[in-house]
């Protein structure tokens, strides 16, 4: 089950040809704790927990709706409340915001107040020709008037039928007299048919730069080392230009003695700067002279990853499927979450004699296992797509006759996915587990302690918070790749990471080519996109210059955009990785001879002639043997 426990196998290169179970042991654990989950699903609805959210339940402990048993020492519970099915709160403004809570008596009641009752002679009269009895149920309609207790237990005046009313009306309010407001929300309204629209083109333009990307991304290249030498030797040249106009300054005597020795320092510090930015700007210069046949791997990546796409368009859906998944877990997990804060044994308080639900014994540690839950499969959700994706990815590239692949690859990798590798995407969200939770509990407790910790503890909670922040990257990052490895080879977690670990690490410089390059390409591109969306939305706003307020529906329009581009560009972001390790692990196995053929797209064929030709391709990079075991681990199927 350890990273160092399992038994290797050694084996010749066979890319998708021998498939086995990996990683069985997490996998029981990962099915044991989704028992654990159940369960904890199921203990409110066996207590009643359930039952008691979906119905109301009043502060006697009473559930609306149904007869009830009576709770020792509460004389007001066990009754028969069949008829009355609704909750009515005394005072339900009165909000505990800080437990979460309302601060308020509550009572089933058969029928709610539809309008406003001022006095208790109409709440009186409301009770009476109802049968709805909005005091405690100790006390008759008849004396709801005259009883002594009636602040206490009977509404607050005037009874309204909900104090969102008050919010509402307050709101309704506030936008009346803000008339900039008004307009900004008027221009929505009045534009919410533009804004869908555009909405829609963002989608489709992001569909688009998934597959036309590759061919400008040489276009963005250039741009972005234009820019960068634009900005390096000119940044270089101001500071030169300053340091030799302030040097000439002090050479001029019009200047005091306090004077000149300011200007001396100045002339000191810009001559240090000058200097250190020139050191800067020849080596970053010189990089990107070495560097530059990296930047055609990109290229030549970026131009596969199209061509992927265009094999297979249902890559294009899956951040659709992976964000269904998480809603329906997340609301799954809220919904679960509410009952359980409904849950537990029904105890009374003795200072304000009222019924309260608390979780004792091993029941209270419930929320914390739920808590965990919440981030595991979500992380384990995450990791079913990328997973999908490497196996589709990895298909394509090590199948050299595309016409002999199958039909549907995403369905084909999922279905490897279930049948052979869920106890590696266990074991893999796991670990992101572990990271995320210490991270989550610093954050909580540096927003608690805000404003009371001192400087030395406030920066070593944030010190902290950075580290594990940095360190779940990178292991989402070695997860990806360790992915792409059990997807190539059918390896254990802990085999596949370390072999992936390997091959990136003899690739340092790709790699890094590729994550800066890259990523910038990549953020161009939603910069296209977002600017293409916005321009269209002024050009279609311009319609309607009556609302001369655009603000806010061209924040919606572009927020939107972003992020729809962000979830597409993101899963090309993902198949450029899986692409490059295929490459890595292909072109240092295979050197193209009788026998060692590669598998490589043309254009990355191409690539690895011109590199050959220029001499950046090692002869170790390939040397015409077969890959020999990314071994494999677990048990087979």
């Amino acid at each position: 089950m350890g990273c160092c426990s399992s038994t290797e196998i050694k084996r010749d290169w066979k890319p998708l040809e021998e498939r086995s179970c990996t990683d069985i042991p997490w996998l029981l654990i990962f099915i044991l704790f989704g028992a654990g989950m159940a369960f904890i699903c199921g203990y409110p609805i066996a207590t009643g927990a359930a039952s008691r959210l979906v119905r109301g339940y009043d502060s006697y402990g009473n559930t609306c709706g149904k007869n009830n048993t009576k709770i020792e020492g509460v004389p007001l519970s066990g009754r028969d409340m069949t008829e009355n099915k609704y909750v009515f709160f005394l005072d339900p403004c009165n909000l505990d915001l800080i437990n979460r809570k309302v601060k308020s008596l509550a009572l089933c009641v058969s029928k709610c107040p539809a309008a406003e009752l001022q006095t208790y002679n109409d709440v009186k009269q409301f009770s009476l020709n109802n049968g709805s009895h909005l005091c405690s149920y100790d006390i008759s309609p008849t004396r709801y008037t005259s009883h002594a207790d009636r602040s206490t237990k009977c509404p607050k005046l005037p009874v309204l039928p909900s104090c969102y009313a008050e919010f509402a009306q307050a709101f309704v309010t506030f936008v009346s007299d803000n008339s900039v407001l008004r307009r900004v929300v008027a221009g929505v309204m009045a534009s919410k048919e533009i804004i869908m629209g555009l909405c829609l083109l963002a989608f489709v333009l992001s569909l688009i730069m998934m597959v036309v990307i590759r061919y400008i991304s040489k276009v963005l290249m250039w741009i972005l080392t234009i820019l960068v030498i634009i900005g390096s030797i000119g940044g270089t040249g101001v500071l030169w230009w300053l340091y030799a106009d302030h040097r000439k300054a002090l050479e001029n005597n019009t200047l005091s003695v306090f004077g000149k020795e300011v200007a001396s320092d100045n002339v000191k510090a810009l001559l240090v700067y000058s200097i250190g930015a020139t050191i800067f700007t020849v080596v970053l210069l010189l990089v990107m002279f070495f560097m530059r046949k990296r930047v055609a791997l990109t290229i030549s990546l970026f131009h596969v990853a199209g061509k992927v796409f265009i094999h297979l368009p249902l890559l294009a859906l899956q951040p659709f499927w992976t964000f269904l998944c998480l809603m329906l877990f997340w609301v799954y997990w809220i919904a679960v979450l509410l009952t359980l804060g409904t849950s537990g044994t029904a105890v009374k308080n003795n200072s304000t004699g009222l019924v309260e639900y608390q979780m004792q014994g091993p029941y209270q540690y419930l929320v914390w296992y739920h808590a965990v839950g919440l981030i595991w499969i979500s992380e384990f959700i995450l990791a079913f797509q990328q997973m999908t994706i490497s196996g589709a990815v990895v298909t394509y590239y090590f199948t050299r006759n595309k016409s002999q692949m199958p039909a549907t690859p995403i369905l084909s990798s999922m279905a490897r996915t279930f049948r052979y590798h869920l106890g590696t995407l266990a074991k893999g969200s796991f670990i992101i587990t572990l990271v995320k939770i210490p991270r989550l509990i610093l954050m909580y407790i540096h927003s608690q302690l805000k404003g009371k910790e001192n400087a030395c503890a406030r920066c070593m909670l944030k010190g902290c918070i950075c580290c594990l922040w940095c360190l779940e990257k990178c292991l989402a990052y070695l997860n990806q790749n360790a992915y792409t490895a059990t997807a190539i080879n059918s390896t254990n977690f802990c085999t596949s990471a370390r072999d992936a670990f390997l091959i990136l690490v003899e690739n340092a410089i790709r790699v890094a080519t590729i994550n800066t390059v890259g990523d910038f390409v990549l953020f161009l591109g939603k910069v296209l996109v977002v600017a293409c969306t916005a321009f269209a939305g002024v050009l279609a706003l311009n319609y309607q210059r009556e609302y001369t307020v655009w603000v806010l529906p061209l924040l919606i329009v572009s927020v939107f955009a972003f992020l729809v581009a962000h979830c597409f560009l993101s899963v090309f972001e993902n198949v450029v990785d899986v692409l490059f390790l295929c490459f890595a692990v292909d072109s240092k196995y295979n050197d193209g001879s009788p026998g060692s053929e590669y598998y490589m797209d043309k254009a990355l064929m191409e690539y690895v002639e011109n590199t050959k030709k220029s001499g950046l391709y090692k002869p170790g990079d390939g040397h015409g043997q077969e890959l020999k075991s990314m071994a494999r681990g677990g048990t087979s199927a």
